[in-house]
């Protein structure tokens, strides 16, 4: 068929390419593996650290990966990662089913590949930062800040924004910000509480987005220590 193409009178040979098996891409991940590298404990493990072990291994020869490896700590107090990779493969598979199963040592650890299904990462909404469903199918009205959480867009924080804005009763008095500076107040993420924007990459839930398990139940949990809180105040007035 290459051969008869590159014949072909009405084509130039040369830049006609060799045929090729159509790629896909597989799924596969590593447990076992340390989060902490065991040179620098200090470090965290990376995508450039994951890449230099693969290269390192002689089972990963002639592997192709098809993005950047994804590491995620297993949880707040391990000290063990988990790494999503993705590789080229053929349509029978073939290089993912040569993994799967697979050992291979790093130090003292025995990491082992297993297979997993197509993982995109958890979407997390535009409109109120919330993370497991998409900005277009999001139910609520209007749109939040990633910031401050209030209820405008971005773009808007400078004129609606209540902490931008001069405020003489306030100890001390807040002065107002000035016009084309972006918001220099502090504020607390809508999803984890902590001391970053929503769609900040130091959030728990942008860490976890590749986990849909500790996502479902992460929400569960703010759903049920919202509801005693709720029940608590209810007591109170009551008593």
């Amino acid at each position: 068929m290459d051969q008869y193409v590159k014949n072909a009178s009405d084509i130039n040979a040369l830049q006609v390419e060799d045929s090729r098996l159509p790629k896909l891409k597989s799924y596969l991940k590593i447990i076992g593996i340390p989060y902490y590298p065991m040179i620098n404990p200090q470090d965290k493990l990376t995508s450039s650290d994951v890449k230099t072990i693969l290269k390192q291994n002689h089972i990963f020869d002639n592997i192709s990966l098809a993005s950047r490896p994804r590491v995620i700590k297993v949880s707040p107090k391990s000290n063990m990662a988990i790494v999503w990779i993705d590789i080229w493969d053929v349509q029978s598979g073939k290089n993912a089913k040569m993994l799967i199963n697979r050992c291979f040592n790093i130090g003292n650890y025995i990491a082992t590949i297993r297979g997993v299904n197509m993982n995109p990462g958890i979407p997390q909404c535009k409109n109120c930062w919330k993370w497991g469903h998409s900005t277009f199918s999001c139910r609520i009205q209007g749109a939040k800040y990633v910031k401050c959480n209030s209820p405008h867009k971005s773009e808007h924080h400078r004129e609606f924004g209540w902490c931008c804005k001069a405020n003489a009763k306030t100890n001390p008095p807040r002065l107002e910000t000035k016009k084309g500076e972006p918001c220099p107040h502090k504020f607390k993420c809508s999803n984890c509480k902590g001391d970053h924007q929503a769609d900040s990459n130091h959030c728990l839930f942008w860490r976890h987005r590749f986990n849909r398990e500790w996502h479902v139940k992460k929400y569960a949990e703010i759903r049920e220590n919202r509801s005693k809180s709720i029940r608590s105040e209810g007591n109170g007035r009551s008593n």
